[in-house]
């Protein structure tokens, strides 16, 4: 078994800048595009806890709490919550900030699951989490609570 590892080791900040290329007609951020973002860094995430490549397996529910404008400055926070033998859940948080008012807003929160492959693209083992303050030990227990939901929400679709 892999020496467990420290859920910091996967700690990824991103930020982008809303452009117009970035908005739909209603001048808020296309929600694919946010979508897109969170995947980037929720694999980026996954790949540096595990130092193998992944993929994305799945995204469990994507909630859009708040609009996002152009010229907001969008930070999103990825970090590994849970793992098992191949799979680990990432959870994402975005934010906006309008940059002249230093207001920040909390506009998602995103729950991404990845399986680690190796060289023959076949899934393979990683290391179990290091969990060593009690907020990691919370957000292990609430993404294990989310692994059995979406485990029996599979059953019901296959």
């Amino acid at each position: 078994m892999e020496k467990p590892v420290s859920p910091s080791r996967s700690l990824v900040q991103m930020t982008e800048l809303i452009l117009p290329n970035h908005m739909n007609a209603l001048g808020t951020a296309f929600g694919g595009v946010i979508m897109s973002w969170i995947d980037i860094a929720a694999s980026i995430s996954a790949s540096r806890y595990c130092s193998k490549n992944v993929v994305t397996a799945s995204i469990d529910d994507l909630h859009f709490l708040a609009p996002v404008h152009k010229g907001d400055v969008v930070c999103l926070r990825a970090q590994v919550n849970y793992t098992h033998k191949t799979s680990m859940e990432v959870g994402v948080r975005v934010t906006a900030e309008n940059p002249r008012t230093q207001q920040h807003r909390h506009t998602v929160t995103a729950h991404l699951t990845f399986v680690a492959l190796d060289e023959n693209y076949k899934p393979t083992l990683i290391p179990p989490l290091l969990l060593e303050t009690e907020e990691e030990k919370q957000r292990f227990k609430q993404a294990e609570m989310r692994r059995k939901w979406r485990l029996e929400r599979r059953k019901q679709f296959t």
